[in-house]
């Protein structure tokens, strides 16, 4: 009874693990070991750009927009440019500025009638002082006894001719220059070239040397 009994329980056991052991085609299942690969590898593998080099577009340079001033004459301008030979490797034009200084200060003898004026003219010439006639103008008919750029000189000189028992008075005598300035643009090397050029040129220190980066101009980097 025993042995039969075994026989059953076995019989049955097989039963059970039989149709996971029997494959779809009847054939008997193969067990893999390991485990599945993971999604992230299955992806295709990036090129490998270790040792490549990498090409960017190139950086645009910006040009300097340069400007030196002030010259006397267009002549002295002109004459300047035609000893540069960097000159030749951009266009440098000579701009021409009506300029308004500050004023001198004048020191005068009021307007009068032309026959009193005339008479009292010849009279301080006669003292030696110096003066002259002033015979256009808003101030026709008066006398001159000097211009001056210091205020300070001209107060001075004012307190010498009233003691003078001359009836003078100090006021602004507008003025304004025709000057000339130099104008270009470079890429700044060959800008700081030239400024250094003609700085040495002139023989003298201009009024003003501007460089300042051109707004809204690029060109783009020269290959070698």
């Amino acid at each position: 009874m025993r042995l039969l009994a075994l026989l059953l329980l076995l019989l049955s056991v097989a039963l059970y693990y039989l149709p996971a052991l029997i494959g779809p085609s009847g054939g008997m299942a193969s067990f893999a070991t390991g485990s599945l690969p993971r999604v992230a590898s299955l992806k295709s593998p990036e090129p490998d750009t270790a040792g490549r080099e990498h090409f960017s577009s190139p950086v645009p340079i910006v040009n300097s927009c340069v400007r030196l001033g002030w010259l006397e004459t267009a002549e002295r301008a002109r004459n300047l440019l035609d000893g540069q030979p960097l000159a030749g490797e951009t266009a440098i034009t000579v701009e021409e500025v009506n300029r308004e200084l500050p004023p001198l200060h004048w020191i005068l003898i009021p307007p009068q009638p032309e026959d009193v004026a005339l008479r009292q003219f010849r009279a301080i010439q006669r003292q030696g002082i110096d003066s002259y006639l002033v015979t256009e103008g808003e101030n026709r008919n008066a006398i001159s006894l000097g211009l001056f750029e210091s205020r300070q000189s001209a107060i001075s000189v004012l307190e010498e001719k009233k003691r003078q028992n001359l009836n003078a008075v100090l006021v602004n005598f507008p003025r304004n220059q025709i000057s000339y300035a130099l104008s270009f643009e470079a890429e700044p090397e060959l800008a700081n070239e030239l400024v250094q050029a003609v700085k040495a040129d002139y023989g003298s220190n201009f009024d003003f040397v501007e460089i300042r980066p051109c707004e809204g101009v690029a060109t783009p980097e020269k290959n070698p």
